[in-house]
């Protein structure tokens, strides 16, 4: 297997991974939320669980932007490039890209930065539980930190004369547009 296969596969997994985690922190925000309402009834409580669950829903959302990004789920600028063709097309792709890629930077950039000073400052939840605000940040600078690889991946792909990974060929069957449909994905 080649470098480029390699790491094919790796960033994959990376996207994959990611998209668990937040799939991980839905649950967790479900879970909190069910045990926090059933549990007054019993006199169960959850020391700080609104700040668990808000900090889970931010994690959840920046995590499962690469894996939904690269499986063409995000909202884009597609009803505009749908209608290109030819050279117009791949140019507002690249465009595209790297306006979302120079976006996506920059956010992580100050997302990351946001974090470090919380670290540096040893800012602390001012919740019943004093957790380092650090903490739960990361989930929200690791998602764009992926997202941006994700832009960047595709922005290389599209520089290369490539279609992006998350357009699909028009369906050739019936059948096949009804699965696309079915399946919640893209036509």
């Amino acid at each position: 297997h080649s470098g480029g296969d390699h790491m094919r596969r790796t960033l994959d997994g990376l996207y994959l991974g990611a998209g668990y985690l937040a799939a991980a922190f839905l649950v967790a925000v479900f879970a909190i939320m069910m045990i926090m309402s059933v549990g007054r009834q019993f006199g169960l409580n959850i020391p700080a669980g609104d700040d668990f669950a808000a900090w889970s829903m931010a994690a959840m959302s920046f995590l499962g932007l690469a894996h939904t990004f690269k499986r063409g789920e995000m909202i884009r600028v597609g009803l505009l490039l749908e209608r290109l063709k030819g050279r117009y097309k791949q140019a507002f792709e690249i465009l595209s890209h790297s306006i979302g890629f120079a976006f996506v930077v920059y956010f992580g950039w100050a997302a990351a930065r946001f974090a470090y000073d919380s670290w540096r400052f040893s800012d602390m939840a001012q919740g019943t539980v004093a957790v380092p605000l650090w903490i739960p940040q990361l989930g929200f600078v690791f998602g764009l930190v992926l997202l941006g690889v994700a832009f960047l991946d595709e922005l290389i792909r599209v520089l290369g004369g490539r279609p992006p990974s998350y357009e699909k060929p028009p369906p050739r069957t019936t059948e096949e547009l009804l699965e696309r449909v079915t399946e919640g994905g893209g036509v």
